[in-house]
């Protein structure tokens, strides 16, 4: 709770500032109002009583009633733009910090945990923050202020009041030590019940393939009776607050009257008019000071959701991101495009054997680099290291003849054009697909001829070409409106289309049948012939012309050289060649 208040910046401060003075007002106002009902009990009970003599306190009541309304509303604004307001920086910042995370960092989180996080606990933070604004700051201050215009009203009503607030209290502390850990608990279910929601959507053509739609649908439906269940206790145990405050304010009250008829009965007749005219002072005030504890609860009642959701926005805020780029630009020691593995090793966190042992190469401007090897090699961790979205355990990778730690993050993005292992679209249009991002620090928007010359060279023209909206044809969310090998291209065409001087495709062909795989290779040599191209590949044809071929072995170096040596005297390269194509096709 202290983090979270520590991220209110001086502005929302002052607004709180502004709603505690008028709430403050607020209730001064309302506590006026029992002063003014002993005068009319007063006038009623006196012989010669006019009507001015009612009407004018009651005036008096109504428009204090209307101004305690009006500040009432102007709390009610401010507070809702506070927590709007908060509630929306506060979802960028979660936003920008996942966004600034590595691959190692987000791991710690599961996607449907972050979107859970993203909207739900924020939007718990919201309500808290919109209801304690008003709340908090109201419910102490009317019931000390309460507690002290009844202070010398009598010793038995006081302790009364005071035995009603001590079984409240004790009340709220039962019921939040029952909810509390079972609202801990369904956050976790939540994010579990949007995990297997998730994965049953994106896995819905496997699914119906394999006539698994029943245990789907027991998996789903484990899932939303465990949160069934635990919501159902929670809730339960909360949904005996009301009828306990109720139980409690009424029995305050019958307290109130019963000490008061016995005090009136046992007083002399001069004193009975000021006791009966104390007994309904202290019942209104009693009645605030219980209305305060009740304002209390209703914020007792979402305080275990919040304070969960808070701990786990802290949990994604708390999270320094683990590699840190530089500020200032850096000056090319070599020529441009030039790629240098010095004795690189690596390993993740987690795990004590390295992924990729020793691993040392030099790629010049306008070669292919090809990378091959079995499923686990260490092929696509290779790609992200000279990314740098995992920083070398040992050794240095240059890009240029500088280390990629030494380059700023942009920098470093705008040197190499990336193609994932599985082709990533986004919701728009083919237009803003290719043109995404930046590629230059000022450069303007790709011109048509631009996209067309770089879907040419990805074989994806004659797709694009024979729809009607051409390069507006919209793109559905994760481009599902596209074939996998239309999507594939698609994709390399948003990496060519950037110019960048180093081009990675992590197995970006396999969707691709082998004419188009040809065309597409012939024409990146063709059309991008200065940038240095590193591939990573299952098929052999696809990297037989490569300049260079790195064979991976459980992470090991296994042989490096064109296609003709390794085929000549590599065994495990061997191995993959002849187990994809004949001894003629390899020749």
């Amino acid at each position: 709770m202290k983090k979270l208040l520590g991220r209110l910046n001086k502005k929302e401060w002052g607004l709180i500032g502004l709603s505690a003075l008028l709430i403050i007002i607020q209730v001064g106002l309302e506590l006026q109002i029992p002063s003014y009902m002993t005068q009319i009990t007063t006038a009623l009970e006196m012989k010669g009583t006019s009507t001015s003599d009612v009407l004018k306190p009651g005036g008096l009541m109504l428009m204090l009633s209307i101004l305690s309304m009006l500040t009432s509303i102007a709390v009610g604004f401010i507070a809702a733009k506070v927590a709007a307001g908060f509630a929306a920086r506060l979802r960028a910042s979660v936003f920008g910090q996942v966004m600034d995370y590595s691959n190692a960092d987000i791991k710690q989180f599961s996607v449907p945990s972050l979107l859970t996080r993203s909207t739900n606990d924020i939007t718990q933070i919201q309500q808290f923050v919109a209801m304690g604004m008003q709340v908090i700051i109201k419910a102490p201050i009317t019931a000390i202020w309460a507690i002290s215009k009844i202070a010398n009203k009598g010793w038995q009503w006081t302790t009364a009041t005071g035995v009603a607030v001590l079984v409240l209290v004790a009340m709220l502390t039962v019921i939040l030590t029952l909810v509390q850990p079972r609202f801990k608990i369904v956050q976790g279910l939540t994010d579990r019940l949007n995990a297997v929601i998730r994965e049953n959507l994106n896995g819905i053509r496997v699914v119906h393939a394999y006539n698994a739609e029943d245990y789907q649908n027991n998996k789903f439906q484990t899932a939303n009776d465990n949160l069934t269940k635990t919501n159902l206790f929670a809730n339960r145990v909360l949904a005996l607050m009301n009828p306990g405050m109720s139980l409690i304010s009424n029995g305050l009250t019958l307290a109130v009257y019963a000490i008061g008829a016995v005090l009136i009965q046992s007083a002399v007749m001069s004193s009975k008019l000021s006791l009966f005219s104390n007994m309904i002072v202290f019942s209104s005030y009693a009645m605030q000071v219980i209305m305060g504890f009740l304002l209390l609860s209703i914020i007792f009642v979402i305080l275990p959701r919040v304070t969960v959701s808070i701990s786990r926005i802290n949990e994604v805020l708390d999270v320094a991101p683990s590699i840190h780029y530089p500020s200032e630009s850096v000056t090319p020691v070599t020529s441009q495009a030039v790629i240098e593995f010095r004795d690189v090793s690596f390993r993740f966190a987690a795990t004590e054997a390295n992924v990729i042992n020793h691993l040392s190469f030099t790629v010049q401007p306008g070669q292919t680099l090809a990378i091959i090897g079995s499923t686990g090699s260490g092929k696509t961790t290779v790609l992200d290291l000279l990314a740098r979205r995992y920083d070398v355990t040992e050794g240095e990778i240059l890009v240029d003849g500088v280390n990629v730690k030494a380059y700023p993050e942009a920098e470093l993005n705008r040197k190499i054009g990336y193609v994932p292992q599985k082709a990533v679209l986004f919701s728009g249009t083919i237009r803003s697909n290719i043109d995404f991002g930046q590629t230059d620090e000022h450069a303007a928007a790709l011109t048509d001829d631009e996209i067309n010359e770089a879907l040419a060279i990805a074989q994806a023209s004659d797709f694009v070409d024979e729809s009607t909206d051409g390069l507006d044809t919209p793109v559905a969310q994760h481009g599902d409106n596209f074939s996998g090998g239309q999507k594939q291209r698609l994709a390399i065409a948003r990496a060519v289309a950037r110019k960048s001087a180093i081009l990675m495709f992590d197995d970006s062909f396999s969707a691709l049948d082998y004419a188009t795989d040809q065309k597409l290779r012939h024409a990146l040599r063709e059309k991008a012939s200065g940038t240095t191209k590193v591939i990573v590949a299952q098929r052999i044809s696809t990297i037989m012309d490569a300049d260079q071929i790195i064979v991976l072995d459980e992470g090991n170096v296994a042989g490096i050289g064109t296609h003709q040596s390794l085929l000549a005297d590599n065994q495990v390269y061997q191995e993959i060649a002849y187990s994809q194509l004949s001894k003629e096709e390899l020749a």
